[in-house]
């Protein structure tokens, strides 16, 4: 039998615990100067020297011997071709779950209010808001020693349902290794155009555009420290969707939730790198404790059980709080990407939580279905961010435009208050162009 994992077990009760909870919490995201610097030289190249610079950092990252950027972009054909490859099981599977995304995706479009709105004024002026999609969208996906089609399908049809015209992927594919689920999702999901590249410079030619690659207007979707620091860079000439932390998992449980599965589910986000934070919070110490036995029985079982041990070692923790509300409050405060509620009458508990990427509510409701094919998002905030940002979503491919369209009555009445103001403020001009329009 392997060691026992020596995961944190904090107590709510004692003296020291927010402390604690805040050194175990705390994750700096200092900037590697070396990987700083790589990246604005790979951003200048490409900005610069467009193609060609593309071109010769995928030749020496991917090692890919193409002769032109022409060369790494994957055709509709080839794509359909990934997508007849697959085994029948994979293939439904894959289906299903975009059916699934695409479905949830129109329903938030309906509700979120992507149809605009004005009204009018007694005396005519109209007013409202329009949206309108963006034109073009860029989705990175990660490459190499992992295939992620789930983020082809979280990316992608969002935008597509969204109304985006056009979707260009880029994918890396070192050694020209291409990966058929992930060329099968992208077809499924309606991208428009794949290349080849990755990296920084995928984010740059997307940014900026090249003689083969278009500029798009919004970057989404994960990727390594170079790619986090390249969106970082280029956020302003292009939109971004978020720069995203290590994974994490937050449980609350009541105790009657099977302690293998909750074992498990701190398992899945802990397989995703060393850095990933699985946490329990449980008013239950024998419960806690089952789960600590689950967790050392079965980390023999994962393939992955070295990543998992470091996770749980270095960032993971079994809490001992008072009660389930007081398990809330703490929730709150940790503003996990993950939140499962484990318990009975769990929307009761779900109420009270304020700050959480996603919500899993029930003993059903595993983190990993939300990953693939539950429906809603999976690209959700880290690293506390859930305190003030959301899931992506349609409206992140979308746009507003105030209208205003005042009548010559409103202009009487307006005019006179903004002359005012711009007075006040010392912009005459302003005054004398809202007066101009006084009878």
């Amino acid at each position: 039998m392997s060691a026992p994992i020596a995961i944190t077990k904090l107590d709510s009760s004692t003296a020291d615990f927010q402390q604690r909870l805040a050194s175990l919490l705390a994750f700096e995201t200092s900037q590697d100067d070396a990987i700083e610097h790589a990246v604005a030289q790979i951003l200048t190249d490409v900005r610069q020297h467009g193609d060609a610079a593309v071109l010769a950092a995928t030749q020496r990252f991917d090692r890919l011997t193409a002769s032109s950027v022409a060369e790494l972009e994957i055709s509709k054909d080839e794509m359909q071709q990934a997508l007849n490859s697959l085994p029948t099981e994979r293939r439904i599977a894959l289906e299903t779950a975009a059916q699934r995304v695409r479905a949830y995706h129109q329903i938030q479009k309906q509700e979120c209010g992507s149809s605009g709105f004005s009204y009018t004024e007694p005396d005519g002026t109209v007013l409202g808001q329009k949206v309108t999609p963006l034109d073009r969208v860029g989705i990175y996906v990660p490459g190499g020693k992992a295939a992620y089609p789930s983020s082809v399908l979280m990316n992608a049809i969002p935008a597509k349902v969204a109304g985006v015209a056009e979707v260009i992927m880029v994918v890396p594919t070192p050694d020209g290794v291409k990966n058929p689920l992930v060329l099968a999702a992208a077809f499924i999901a309606g991208v428009d155009k794949i290349f080849t590249i990755g990296g920084a410079q995928a984010v740059a030619a997307l940014a900026y555009g090249t003689a083969t690659i278009p500029a798009v207007d919004k970057i989404v979707g994960p990727g390594n420290a170079y790619v986090a620091s390249a969106k970082r860079r280029v956020f302003g000439t292009v939109g971004i969707d978020m720069i995203a932390g290590p994974s994490e998992i937050l449980v609350l449980c009541d105790g009657t939730t099977n302690p293998d599965w909750v074992a498990m589910d701190l398992f899945s986000q802990a397989e995703h790198d060393e850095l990933a934070q699985s946490i329990l919070l449980c008013p239950d110490a024998d419960y806690i404790a089952a789960v600590e036995r689950s967790i050392n029985h079965l980390i023999a079982t994962m393939p992955r059980q070295e990543i998992i041990r470091t996770s749980l070692t270095n960032r993971g923790a079994l809490i001992l709080v008072r009660d389930m509300d007081e398990a809330c409050s703490i929730a709150n405060s940790i503003a996990a990407e993950h939140v499962e509620i484990s318990t009975q009458q769990p929307e009761h508990w779900a109420a009270k939580i304020r700050h959480a990427g996603a919500l899993f509510l029930g003993r059903f409701s595993s983190e990993a279905l939300g990953d693939y094919c539950a429906g809603p998002n999976h690209v959700l905030p880290t690293s506390r961010t859930a305190r003030f940002s959301s899931p992506l979503g349609v409206y992140d491919f979308q746009k507003r435009s105030s209208m205003i369209c005042v009548s010559e009555a409103g202009a009487q009445t307006l005019g006179k208050v903004a002359a005012e103001l711009a007075y006040g403020e010392g912009l005459q001009a302003h005054a004398r162009s809202a007066e101009l329009r006084i009878q």
